[in-house]
């Protein structure tokens, strides 16, 4: 996978530069009402259910304040992934115990055709792995400036 072709699970309606939470499970909510209302996810409980019963697993707090939540569900038709920015930093139980300030949330169905849920969830951390893109995600405010971060990755 490269990064062009990750910019196709994005979409401009799940870009939220500036988030509320200020929990995770605020974040959760959040990030998950704003699938449904873009109409991407139908039954919001199941999805906030399964993303808590992956967070029990393990948080998806990977380090250097960046969280990738995810998992997959019936409710979703297809992967698609939300990035939300919080600039007062979440309380996330990450693995360096950090907050987290970018987040992305992959959400896909339970078989996905392609096959992409796993190079995409390894392309993101590729990209977050580097400080110059967490610096310049940390920076972007609109939707355009993003995907070009995520592109170039």
């Amino acid at each position: 996978m490269n990064n062009e072709e990750l910019t196709n699970y994005f979409d401009e309606q799940l870009f939220l530069p500036d988030l509320m939470a200020t929990s995770k499970d605020e974040l959760f909510v959040e990030l998950v009402d704003q699938f449904v209302k873009v109409k991407y996810l139908k039954n919001r409980d199941i999805v906030l259910e399964m993303l808590r019963q992956r967070e029990n697993l393990g948080s998806t707090g990977i380090g250097k304040n960046v969280a990738i939540p995810h998992g997959r569900t019936t409710s979703a038709q297809d992967i698609m992934i939300a990035f939300g920015k919080s600039r007062q930093g979440i309380e996330y139980d990450a693995i360096d115990n950090k907050p987290v300030h970018l987040i992305f949330m992959i959400i896909a169905p339970p078989q996905d055709q392609s096959n992409m849920y796993l190079p995409i969830l390894g392309k993101m951390v590729e990209i977050l792995n580097k400080a110059k893109n967490r610096n310049k995600l940390l920076e972007a405010e609109t939707y355009s400036e993003f995907i070009e971060i995520i592109s170039r990755g």
